[in-house]
């Protein structure tokens, strides 16, 4: 057993063991057992920062090492069940290496590589002490090792991009680096599984990556691995009567990332929930809100304009297939926006191609970043939105109109003034503090046709439902009778009580006469029995 070479199964017996949470993922070795010795062979899973990446890392360690015995340690979890499970256990030799670890002790790419492969190559050495060696560089030392003794590699590589993100700019040593582990793991028989994992997809230099072998299972495409790249909709909704704490608040919090049609949980902040007996930013105050802010701060390619879009609660259409998987090479917003997917602080629906700010958590680090300054209209419309959604509940019309024409007017240097869009986005924007005691849809399917805003009260609050119709250059008279006649309320389904029927017409043109006005609002109330 050594620390690169065959290592024990002790990281992985302390989180699974001793940990007061864990919710078991090993299940995962079942994919990854199906993938040994074929062309699929090469893995590189790419997930936010505190989303369990080294944690699977060290379970693949523990499952396939010859270093150790884990029969025990794994014999009351999913994957002893599965078929595949005696037939690889603690069978191969396997390479674990933390990138980081080797970077944080030397100054340069070139004498990190040089680092470990020395490292790595004293412990093949002695394990293989009966093989001759004829060269000293590591990808010959495996290569004698295997032409000697047939001895198959497991390859598991934990922070694999750590470089492209403290050596942003360094390209060129990127490169030695890329080239290194194509050396390495490329067309090589004695590697029969290479699992890389980290926060960024594999860097691309021109029309070719030097590690093309690997299939990528990213935040844009999960592919198979979605299940395991948080907690599920199932295991929340198991440990929280455990902790007696409230469903409904931990998915209002900590949940949206959608993978393909599977809702995943934030792991690190669902944990830290569940063992504070709270709820709070856990997941973004592991990093300074500085890492998100000098993405969306940047003065270009309309950015200020998506990200306005994205914290009132707009879908962003992007196309993430061009991001060249850094932190420095951005074109265009997309690529801001698909490394902020990458992040964690957006997440990306692969059936529409459209990018949103999954929850509560991530929702209040975008505010922390603009109110610093620059975005005066947009927070002055969030701090007021108290006060507009109280003035909607007391059915005070004048108010509700005056201060959507307000927010409307103060966000003209943001948004497109005359575009209707962009008074949805106001709206959104003004009605902001209403995620507390709602879940805001915006376009939601209902009886005849699609309402423009529908607030949904949560089950822990006694507020009445909204109804909200935007019209343009009609009434807002209009607005309610479409609301009517078009039956938007079925669109709350199972809810029973009080609905307040929100009309709002914007008129884009100057009118000549006494009571012109360009905002105004009707209110009107109903009851479902």
């Amino acid at each position: 057993m050594g620390l690169y070479l065959n290592p024990g199964n002790e990281e992985f017996r302390n989180a699974a063991i001793h940990s007061k949470i864990y919710v078991d993922k090993t299940e995962m070795i079942k994919f990854t057992n199906s993938q040994l010795f074929g062309e699929h062979k090469n893995i590189c899973v790419s997930r936010p920062r505190r989303f369990g990446k080294s944690m699977a890392a060290n379970m693949l360690v523990a499952y396939y090492s010859k270093g150790c015995d884990s029969k025990e340690l794994f014999e009351n979890f999913k994957i002893a069940d599965d078929s595949s499970f005696k037939e690889h256990l603690n069978k191969y030799n396997v390479i674990h290496l933390n990138i980081q670890q080797f970077l944080g002790r030397t100054e340069t790419i070139h004498e990190m590589l040089e680092l470990l492969s020395r490292k790595v190559t004293r412990e093949l050495k002695r394990e293989f002490a009966d093989a001759t060696y004829y060269e000293e560089d590591l990808v010959s030392v495996i290569e004698e090792i295997y032409a000697q003794t047939h001895s198959f590699f497991v390859f598991i590589i934990d922070e694999w991009d750590c470089i492209f993100r403290v050596k942003g700019e360094d390209t060129e040593a990127q490169k030695l680096y890329l080239n290194f582990l194509r050396d390495l793991l490329k067309n090589q028989p004695y590697c029969i599984l290479a699992y890389m994992t980290g926060i960024l997809p594999i860097k691309k230099y021109g029309e070719h990556s030097a590690l093309n072998m690997f299939d990528e299972y990213s935040m844009t495409n999960q592919r198979e691995l979605a299940e395991f790249t948080g907690f599920t909709e199932q295991e929340v909704q198991e440990l929280c009567p455990q902790y007696d704490m409230s469903y409904d608040k931990m998915k209002q919090w900590y949940d949206g990332y959608d993978l393909k049609g599977i809702q995943i949980y934030n792991p690190r902040s669902v944990v830290m929930s569940l063992s504070g007996h709270d709820f709070d930013s856990y997941w973004t105050k592991t990093e300074t809100y500085e890492a998100l802010k000098k993405y969306i701060q940047m003065d270009m390619y309309n950015l200020k304009e998506l990200v306005t879009r994205l914290i009132a609660g707009s879908s962003i259409e992007i196309n993430p297939d061009k991001f060249q998987n850094d932190m420095t090479t951005f074109a265009s917003a997309d690529d801001v926006l698909t490394l902020l997917v990458h992040l964690g602080y957006l997440t990306y629906d692969f059936d529409t191609c459209t990018v949103h700010i999954p929850n509560q958590e991530v929702q209040k680090e975008f505010i922390n970043c603009i109110e610093d300054g620059g975005w005066e209209p947009v927070m002055d419309a969030i701090r007021k939105s108290e006060e507009l959604l109280a003035a909607t509940i007391r059915g005070e019309e004048e108010t509700v109109a005056r201060m959507i024409e307000n927010a409307h007017q103060e966000n003209t240097s943001i948004l497109a003034y005359n575009d209707e869009n962009s008074l949805a986005c106001v709206i959104a924007l003004a009605y902001y503090s209403a995620k507390k005691n709602y879940v805001v849809y915006r376009e939601l399917a209902g009886g005849k046709g699609f309402a423009d805003m529908v607030f949904v009260p949560r089950k822990t609050t006694q507020t009445p439902a909204i109804v909200v119709e935007l019209k343009w250059n009609q009434t807002a008279e209009a607005a309610i009778t479409q609301i009517k006649r078009k039956q938007y309320v079925e669109s709350l389904k199972d809810y029973r009580g009080e609905v307040i029927l929100v009309g709002i017409n914007y008129e884009s043109k100057e009118l000549k006469k006494d009571d012109y006005k360009k905002h105004s609002c009707k209110i009107e109330r109903i009851t479902m029995a």
